[in-house]
């Protein structure tokens, strides 16, 4: 029997051991998409409490609790931080099966040097050994973020945001990590959202311009884009829950946008034809930028309206799409491809059903000049576990390049999830060996050394084109 998460954890044969140690595990990080606060980075923020920097905000581990029984008052509510992490240490040996379980324990023992099984019994001992750590020097947010062998963090940032914090972060001298902003404008695209208008009145401010036509929005939009560019985004992210496609004109848009403006709802194909319009120039100025597109597609969010009132969105009431992305995304990146505008993009989709229809639409738009362009972004939110990340990966291997994968992002707001990285490597590393081991491929460790490097790594760092990312 193994050893309980042991150095060779994940990793089942001979090959994916050696990958792992000799060629994946000191590699550096490259988090291209995560949700961390910018502020509490430039503030090296301190956690008085192991429930602050690991339960705040972290609505996976919210969702399981929920379903062990324990009230809102120990996840979201009034409780104590002590209360709420044994209320978390009482749910954590019911997660057999769950990522949540390897996470949590690779967080406690990479952090905290805690390899004690987390649960009832040991939860007293693990709250005062942690919480020691936390009161101690190299535990503020930067130092979780150093600790972690991070290059780069790339936060997710509204275009209306005056990145104060990415600015001051800009200026620091005496932080090695390249913190750069992602430009997510969803609520620009979201026209029949009830703070449309007050969201355009605060596009107005950020971009210090009046916009009384969709003209005006357009370079409103565009100001926006640049000023994130000058300030180190080379990313960019839309949330398209629904994958949307209109056939359209700009003086058909034009009219759309007016009658918005007077503050009547639109219809939803004119919904549709706004969004296709805006996200079509959206990314022509991202191409001319060469910054990287992410459509995160097929989720379906706020599910529990009472709890959407009580606690707002991103709470852990959210679940998988079952939209048909196939055409409207085909659509938009050929609309894009026409022009010669088609940025380089990044598709995931929360629905594992369309593995294999992504796998295939991405080399449908390689351009044969930019080595993996158009990527399968890894398995995401639900899909985020061992066997979705599996299934993910055997997707992309089945009909495209797995070798130019850019590999794994936390998508966290947790400054605890870097260990995320550790878990996909050894994945990966297990996923090749196995190859290996079946006489699929040849035992040639300096190639296959390269590929592991190449996802873990060395493909995002040419991907990106971050700025100070320095050579592994």
């Amino acid at each position: 029997m193994r050893k309980f998460m042991d150095e060779n954890f994940l990793l089942k044969n001979e090959t994916a051991i050696s990958l792992y140690h000799n060629y994946a595990k000191e590699l550096p990080i490259i988090d291209y998409h995560c949700h961390l606060s910018p502020k509490e980075i430039y503030e090296n923020k301190r956690f008085h409490t192991i429930t602050e920097v690991w339960l705040y905000g972290d609505h996976y581990k919210w969702r399981a609790m929920r379903a062990n029984g324990i009230p809102e008052e120990k996840i979201t509510g009034n409780a104590s931080d002590y209360e709420k992490f044994m209320a978390w240490a009482q749910t954590v040996p019911l997660t057999i099966g769950n990522p949540l379980y390897s996470w949590a324990h690779l967080e406690l023992q990479r952090f905290f040097s805690i390899y004690e099984p987390l649960n009832e019994k040991s939860a007293q001992a693990i709250w005062e050994k942690a919480n020691l750590f936390l009161q101690g020097e190299g535990f503020g947010a930067r130092d979780l973020i150093a600790k972690s062998n991070v290059r780069v963090v790339c936060t997710t940032d509204d275009p209306v945001d005056s990145l104060a914090y990415h600015l001051l972060l800009k200026e620091s001298k005496d932080f090695s990590v390249n913190v750069v902003p992602g430009f997510r404008p969803d609520k620009g695209l979201g026209i029949n959202r009830d703070d449309f208008l007050s969201w355009v009145e605060k596009l107005e401010q950020a971009a210090v311009v009046s916009i009384n036509s969709y003209e005006d929005y357009l370079s409103a939009l565009e100001k926006r884009v640049q000023f994130f560019h000058s300030v180190g985004c080379r990313v960019s992210d839309h949330a398209l829950d629904s994958m949307v496609y209109e056939e359209t004109s700009l003086e058909e848009v034009k009219t759309i946008f007016s009658e918005r403006l007077t503050g009547l709802k639109i219809s939803l194909e004119a919904e549709r034809k706004f969004k296709t319009y805006t996200l079509i120039y959206l990314g022509k100025l991202y191409a001319d930028r060469d910054w990287a597109m992410q459509f995160h597609m097929n989720a379906h969010r706020n599910n529990n309206t009472k709890m959407l009132k009580l606690l707002g969105p991103d709470t852990g009431y959210d679940s998988i799409n079952d939209d048909q992305i196939a055409k409207p995304l085909c659509y938009i990146l050929d609309a894009l491809e026409q022009e010669n505008k088609l940025p380089k993009t990044i598709l995931y989709s929360l629905n594992p059903n369309d593995n294999s229809i992504i796998a295939s639409v991405i080399n449908s738009f390689q351009d044969g000049k930019t080595p993996g362009k158009i990527q399968f972004g890894t398995a995401w939110w639900f899909n985020d576990s061992k066997d979705g990340m599996i299934e993910q990966m055997k997707a992309l291997s089945n009909t495209a390049l797995f070798s130019q994968f850019i590999g794994m992002l936390t998508d966290s707001r947790s400054f605890l999830s870097y260990p995320r990285h550790e878990y996909f490597r050894r994945l990966v590393c297990n996923l090749i060996g196995e190859w290996v081991e079946n006489g699929e491929y040849p035992e040639d460790m300096e190639i296959l050394g390269r590929i592991v490097q190449r996802i873990s790594y060395l493909n995002a760092r040419d991907y990106f084109n971050f700025q100070e990312v320095s050579e592994c």
